[in-house]
């Protein structure tokens, strides 16, 4: 009986030695457990965050591009605004000759002409066009000025009746707006 008393302590030395080995290794796994999930939360923050990094490149390449397109466009925008005087002094000193002296003052007209083709030419290179509206056209005031209102017979209240100045945009923005004078007819009643 000694013997089986002394394979009854081997055999319960060695469960326990099992249970503790046992018990050892699940330490052992939820300790390597924690680190793996420690591991994956990084991951994913990390993740994250290259993420929210990669978007936020792209959006600055395309802002950059966005400003490069529109400095290219519109940064000669106050070299034209300023030759636009220039365009008006032309337009005036043609306007200016009277008919009587157009013949004599032939040669002298068409060089004033031919600057101004080329003045425009140069324009519309640059994406600058004019606003030319005729007396009659509604008056728009994306485009237009209104420098006075007047009740004028036989047209409608917000008709231009009068043209000043020619506007000019560039591309699809105002340069300046054509200035006009605007019918303040009241509506007639029938």
């Amino acid at each position: 009986m000694a013997e089986t008393d002394h394979t009854k302590d081997f055999l319960d030395s060695l469960a326990e030695a099992e249970a503790e080995e046992n018990e050892a290794l699940e330490e052992e796994i939820t300790d390597d457990d924690a680190e793996l999930d420690a591991l994956r939360a990084e991951r994913d923050d990390l993740k994250d965050k290259f993420m929210r990094a990669l978007a936020d490149a792209e959006n600055a390449r395309k802002r950059s591009d966005k400003d490069r397109r529109e400095a290219q466009q519109y940064g000669g925008s106050r070299l034209a605004r300023d030759l636009l005087p220039v365009y008006d002094n032309l337009q005036r000193a043609l306007d200016a000759i009277p008919e009587d002296q157009r013949e004599a003052s032939k040669a002298f007209i068409e060089g004033v002409e031919l600057t101004m083709r080329e003045l425009l030419n140069v324009f519309s290179k640059h994406g600058v066009t004019a606003i030319r509206p005729e007396v009659g056209d509604k008056f728009d005031p994306q485009q237009h000025e209104a420098m006075f209102e007047a009740p004028v017979p036989g047209t409608k209240a917000g008709d231009i009746i009068q043209v000043s100045t020619e506007g000019f945009m560039l591309y699809d923005r105002l340069l300046r707006p054509a200035q006009v004078g605007v019918s303040s007819m009241p509506k007639s009643s029938n």
